[in-house]
């Protein structure tokens, strides 16, 4: 059994999501109890605070989410009015998902929590180490992508 421990503690991709989810409920925590938002809906409401109106198709590609899970998330944030579905006027199948008023002032608030935190998280790394683990977040990503 040891040597499974050992292994696990060196396998990248594990570390990696534990660091990830560690970070992620550290911050999901305070919007969670300030807000009622779980992660899914926070992560939806994130990209559509960054991208502005997009389909369901887009938020499954931005979050990496699958389709059932954005969908709740989605039929969340409308139920308690912090977004709405309007007509895609390119595909009339499907609808755009935006942020209300209240739903954008919510995401300002949600933001200043998360760069502070994120600040708090980031802090044992210099400056050019932060740059640097982007990079390399970026390249790995990338990557994965690209052996699909």
């Amino acid at each position: 059994m040891p040597s499974r421990i050992s292994r696990l503690a060196n396998f990248l991709p594990y570390l990696l999501a534990i660091t990830s989810n560690a970070v992620s409920g550290r911050i999901a925590g305070h919007y969670e109890e300030q807000f009622g938002l779980k992660i899914p809906e926070w992560r939806v409401m994130a990209v559509l605070g960054d991208a502005g109106a997009l389909t369901q198709r887009d938020l499954v590609g931005a979050t990496l989410m699958d389709k059932v899970a954005v969908n709740r998330a989605c039929k969340a944030l409308e139920d308690r009015g912090l977004a709405e579905r309007r007509p895609n006027a390119q595909d009339g199948r499907s609808h755009h998902l935006e942020l209300t008023p209240s739903g954008r002032d919510m995401h300002r608030q949600i933001m200043a929590i998360a760069l502070d935190m994120e600040a708090k998280v980031f802090a044992v790394l210099s400056p050019e180490e932060r740059a640097a683990f982007k990079a390399m977040l970026d390249r790995l990503r990338t990557q994965a992508t690209n052996l699909e």
